[in-house]
């Protein structure tokens, strides 16, 4: 498969084409405490509207990408429920909010990215299955303190089309570590979503700052289209 991708500032990938045997999709950190009303983000004083706009298009290109054979991995931000995985100064940072609640405290949905707890869990809507594996991450990235690296090492993949939330924080810790590791990434810049509007705009613009400096990024239609997948470009709400 010799398909790239429309994508600024380059065609997407670089090498090889846009092939199952090396190319995943990677869905960041799409947890009911980012995109429930009752989870940790709210409790931060953030509007979670945009993150749920997201969630039509992730579930359509989740859908493609299963029936296409692509790898697919789901990360999650969370701790250890004894917190041995928590520095004092994210603690701190994290209870540093008008609700005065942070990682650890109780909330409607348990104890706040607190793994085990139902608020750590992905969303219905895009729940994994089968063989796609959950990447379970105490920060940002997806690289640091896990074994993803060594998942998509053995399996051979080079290449990682990256959404989900939030643009500026896990998914760009995320894109940065792997462009660091010879990783081509995609950024799917609306099926990724910030806390802010400026937030994810500044993330997306520094991707493609000197000629792409930690990868390309791309639009869900535009991902479809090189898949064979036409789509209406109104479908979604923009």
């Amino acid at each position: 498969m010799s398909r790239q991708v429309e994508a600024n500032p380059y065609s997407w990938p670089v090498d090889g084409g846009l092939d199952p045997k090396t190319t995943a999709l990677v869905i960041i950190d799409m947890q009911k405490d980012f995109c429930s009303p009752e989870g940790y983000l709210v409790h931060q004083g953030y509007d979670i509207s945009p993150v749920r706009e997201i969630i039509p298009r992730l579930q359509h290109l989740l859908e493609v990408f299963r029936n296409q054979g692509f790898a697919i991995y789901h990360t999650r931000e969370g701790h250890r429920p004894d917190l041995s995985t928590l520095s004092s100064r994210e603690r701190v940072r994290s209870k540093n909010n008008e609700s005065g609640l942070g990682i650890g405290d109780k909330g409607p949905l348990g104890r706040l990215l607190v793994r085990g707890e139902e608020g750590h869990d992905i969303i219905e809507e895009l729940y994994p299955k089968g063989d796609e594996q959950i990447i379970d991450k105490p920060g940002r990235s997806a690289f640091q303190h896990t074994d993803f690296r060594l998942m998509l090492n053995i399996r051979g993949i080079k290449n990682l089309i990256i959404c989900g939330v939030t643009t500026d924080v896990c998914v760009h810790s995320t894109m940065r570590e792997a462009n660091d590791d010879a990783f081509d990434c995609l950024l799917v810049e609306d099926a990724t979503a910030a806390s802010e509007a400026h937030l994810h705009s500044g993330a997306v613009d520094s991707v493609i700052a000197e000629g792409g400096i930690f990868g390309a990024v791309s639009t869900t239609t535009k991902i479809l289209h090189a898949l064979g997948v036409e789509q209406p470009e109104n479908m979604w709400k923009e």
